[in-house]
């Protein structure tokens, strides 16, 4: 029998040949309208998002929209949004640098005073729940063929035992072989020189202290610049001053003038909602890591210093009762914002990411490092080590299991490699040596991840080249299950997300995404790129079950380590999991606060509460405040409560 269609089936052949004749008169336009149409009615069915989540875009009104660069989670659930000048020369030059307080709960923004141009500073939560922000930008560089000036590196000699001296902005130094003067562009303290005496024969000597200071040329033009090394005589010394004080420079050339930092330092109070200045760094940096460490101090690492060279191995640390820094006794070198991670025993864990400065043969081999010895355990096993700049790192959830990741990369500088590769290491195992995990979604630079509270991870974003170079952005995600090693690409995120950007998991179990500073456009490398203002939100799939368990504010705010703590919870009976979450600070694809720690748990007999009882390492959890998340059997982790963990006694 020959088959006949019914009415319907002919209806839907004929509306299907009206479609296909529409398409070839209209071709792409139609094509790429019903496309859009089917993409937006697949990724907002309930099916798809309980398996893959959702994208929204936050509205931010156009007063509060900035270049975000850094951004923190605060412990009254607001997010801290910095942008300095923002990466933008014009900004800078005007003295206009933003910070944006914005309450996700809310929805609501607070344009925050900003003292100093915080871009490219380095940040970490403090005991009490400030946060620690320290170094940012004192210049902006100049490529070759944009600098007008002779100038670079004025080294000020001090032979006076008795006294340091100040130096202002504008100081004169002329060359004693050259005839050549140069001005120093920002004010520098020489330090009194030391007197050394001999044991034998108490003969007492003197020497001399320095100080660095970027100089320039009076004017423009090749003929002021200078080729070899000179003496310099400072203006307005007379005397033994003239004698004392002096400057030594190399060659004062036309050459591209990196960024430079400054070492100013602030707290910034979540309660009072202003930045509160602090001692300085000793060190100026830009570009640098901060980490806090087990008794609740926090270490700086590298950074560009107040010429624009990176910061030769001096480390310092802030101790947050005294508001002062400190040197470490001893030196080692990192290329700038290196990934440190605090692991146990209270040393130092570096995975080898970092991100911009620094040669390609210094400082950028995986180890453990301890600062009171200063000794280096090298981790081998890193694949594709030669492009691990702009990696991102992560400390696999639970903490306990010392397990960390790195994701992606790219090569030094501006090279186009990139990579997949995810790289593996368990600290806890006899000898620690990275191992390959699944591939990334793609050859990424720049990737976020973000610890979930169901213990995935959630990665986004990135780019196949350097800041986005030939339109290579990635609009790809996936959470990575550690238990089973396994990884699997989730919704797609609304916009591309190269360097500046970066992601925060958020009280309520949702992740936020800032930021992007693409160098071009187009594919062609025509068009010059603009900064990606648009925040947006991430529902992951556990929001999209039907039950969520719960806990109540009852519980104490402060938990000591090694105790135990009572919290409300209705239905307590299906939780399978309580963790303790810190909040993120993240810039750079670099975040070393964010860490999950799993808590040992009971049940109370009614099921209406659950007990838990806090690790007693502090290295594990560093004081500060956490948000604790009880996680029922299908993995949905409840809204975050916010407890404190005050450091030990005698830290």
């Amino acid at each position: 029998m020959k088959y006949r269609p019914n009415r319907r089936t002919r209806r839907v052949a004929i509306a299907a040949a009206v479609v296909l004749a529409l398409a070839a008169m209209n071709g792409p336009a139609l094509y790429g309208f019903a496309s859009e149409q089917y993409h937006q009615y697949k990724i907002n069915e309930p099916g798809y998002k309980a398996a893959n989540g959702h994208w929204d875009v936050v509205n931010v009104p156009d007063k509060y929209r900035i270049n975000t660069i850094h951004a923190a989670l605060l412990h009254t659930g607001k997010v801290l949004l910095v942008a300095g000048s923002g990466n933008n020369a014009a900004n800078f030059k005007a003295k206009s640098f933003r910070t944006v307080l914005w309450d996700p709960e809310k929805n609501t923004f607070k344009n925050i005073p900003t003292p100093k141009d915080l871009f490219c500073s380095g940040h970490t939560q403090l005991p009490d729940g400030k946060l620690l922000v320290a170094g940012g930008t004192q210049r902006y560089e100049k490529l070759n063929g944009d600098v007008k000036k002779a100038g670079g590196l004025m080294i000020v000699y001090n032979e006076d035992p008795d006294a340091p001296k100040t130096f202002p902005a504008g100081t004169l130094f002329t060359g004693k072989k050259n005839g050549k003067t140069f001005a120093s562009k920002d004010p520098v303290v020489v330090p009194r020189a030391k007197k050394k005496t001999d044991p034998k024969t108490g003969k007492v000597t003197v020497v001399h202290s320095e100080a660095r200071v970027y100089v320039e040329a009076l004017k423009d033009g090749r003929s002021y610049s200078t080729g070899s090394q000179d003496n310099y005589r400072i203006h307005g010394l007379t005397g033994a001053a003239a004698h004392n004080f002096y400057g030594i420079a190399q060659k004062l050339s036309f050459d591209k003038k990196d960024f430079q930092g400054i070492k100013d330092s602030f707290e910034f109070d979540p309660v009072a909602e202003r930045y509160v200045p602090v001692d300085p760094m000793n060190e100026a940096r830009w570009y640098p890591t901060l980490t806090t460490l087990q008794d609740g101090k926090v270490l700086s690492v590298s950074g560009l210093d107040e010429i624009g060279q990176v910061v030769p191995g001096k480390q310092e640390v802030y101790d947050p009762k005294t508001k002062k820094w400190t040197y470490l006794p001893k030196r080692r070198f990192f290329p700038t914002y290196p990934a440190l991670f605090l692991t146990d025993q209270g040393r130092i864990f570096y995975t080898g990411s970092n991100a911009g400065y620094g040669p390609d043969n210094i400082g950028r081999t995986p180890g453990i490092w301890d600062l009171k010895s200063n000794k280096f355990q090298v981790v081998p096993g890193m694949s594709d080590p030669k492009i691990l700049e702009t990696s991102m790192s992560v400390l696999l959830p639970p903490a306990q299991e010392q397990r960390y990741m790195v994701l992606g990369g790219g090569g030094v500088g501006e090279d186009p490699k990139s990579t997949d590769k995810t790289r593996i290491v368990d600290l806890h195992a006899p000898s620690p040596r990275f191992k390959d995990g699944p591939p990334l979604y793609a050859k990424a630079r720049y990737p976020s991840s973000v610890i979930m509270p169901d213990d995935t991870v959630l990665t986004t974003n990135g780019s196949g080249d350097y800041r986005g170079r030939s339109d290579s952005n990635i609009l790809k995600a996936e959470l990575y299950d550690p238990a089973t090693n396994s990884a699997r690409q989730v919704a797609d995120p609304l916009v591309g997300r190269n360097y500046h950007s970066g992601a925060l998991l958020l009280p309520d179990g949702r992740v936020m995404t800032f930021g992007s500073d693409s160098l071009y456009a187009d594919k062609d490398n025509t068009k010059p790129g603009v900064f990606q203002q648009q925040i947006d939100l991430y529902t992951p799939p556990y929001l999209y079950r039907k039950s969520r368990p719960e806990l109540t504010e009852k519980g104490p705010k402060t938990v000591p380590l090694g105790s135990s703590a009572t919290f409300g919870s209705p239905h307590a009976a299906g939780i399978k999991k309580m963790r303790l979450m810190r909040p993120g600070s993240f810039t750079h694809v670099t975040n070393v606060e964010q860490r999950s720690i799993a808590l040992d748990f009971t049940v109370a007999k009614g099921g209406d509460g659950v007990t838990v009882t806090l690790p007693k390492d502090p290295s594990l959890v560093p004081p500060g405040w956490y948000m604790l998340n009880a996680v029922d059997g299908h993995g949905t982790p409840s809204k975050a409560v916010w407890v404190k963990v005050p450091a030990t006694q005698g830290q």
